[in-house]
This record gives C-alpha cells, sequence and structure tokens, in this order.
C-alpha cells in the first residue's frame, strides 16, 4: 500500500436507518481504534511461570474525529444522535485498505472555538456490536 493523504479517509454515518450513508462533514482528523482486551489462564502449573492466555476476549473499536461543521445538516444529526443516545451503523472508509462498518455510539460531543478562529468540535463513538471488514 503506497502513502495515503490523511484527507482520503472518510467517516460515514447511515443518516437515517435505513443504509443511507453520508460523510460527517468538515471532519479533518480521524482516527480508528481496535481492541482485544485478553483473558489470563495463568496458574500455578503455567510452564516456567510464563503467562497464559485464552483467546476470545472482549473485542472493542473506538472511533475519533474533529473538525468544523460546514452546514446544518451534519451538525444537526451528529448532534441528534448525542442527544437521543441512538446506536446507529457508521462507516470508516481507509483508503487501499478496505471499510469498516457496523453499530457505534457517540460517547463525546466537545464544541470549541477560539476567538480569531472558526467554532470546532470533537467526536468519539464506541462499537456497539459486531463490525464487519470489506477489503478494498
Amino acid at each position: 500500500m503506497t502513502a495515503q493523504q490523511g484527507r482520503a479517509l472518510l467517516l460515514k454515518v447511515d443518516t437515517t436507518g435505513t443504509g443511507d450513508f453520508a460523510s460527517v462533514a468538515g471532519l479533518r482528523s480521524k482516527t480508528i481504534s481496535f481492541n482485544a482486551e485478553t483473558i489470563d489462564i495463568t496458574s500455578a502449573d503455567s510452564s516456567g511461570a510464563w503467562r497464559e492466555l485464552l483467546g476470545g476476549g472482549l473485542k472493542t473499536a473506538r472511533l475519533q474525529g474533529s473538525g468544523v461543521f460546514k452546514d446544518d445538516s451534519a451538525d444537526e444529526t451528529v448532534r441528534g444522535l448525542f442527544f437521543a443516545g441512538t446506536i446507529r451503523a457508521w462507516q470508516v472508509i481507509i483508503p487501499d485498505f478496505g471499510i469498516v462498518e457496523g453499530a457505534f455510539q457517540i460517547t463525546a460531543l466537545d464544541y470549541a472555538g477560539d476567538h480569531k478562529g472558526e467554532a470546532t468540535y470533537s467526536l468519539a463513538l464506541e462499537s456497539a456490536g459486531v463490525l464487519t471488514f470489506t477489503a478494498a
């Protein structure tokens, strides 16, 4: 995979709950993190006192983004989902890699602004179900 521009990574939300995905407008930075908790099954019988792990721990994903709202529609969608506590389908499109899709809930929504600059926002989402991956 060759180097890609960061702006090519897209974060999209199912705006209506019917599979109609739209980009979250104005995101300047986006991150997706995957995590898998371990289950430690080490005991006094573990060979050489080395830790032993059982596969199948809890898997989670976290999405984060920040930027500027470019239109009222994007702001309204994100704000509405946050205040309603709605779990909705989201997509992360990673250039030359693929699409990660699944249910997420917005767990943080921050607004900020500098006296001489634009108003900005940041959001965090936590996975709320099985995620799928479709290779590019």
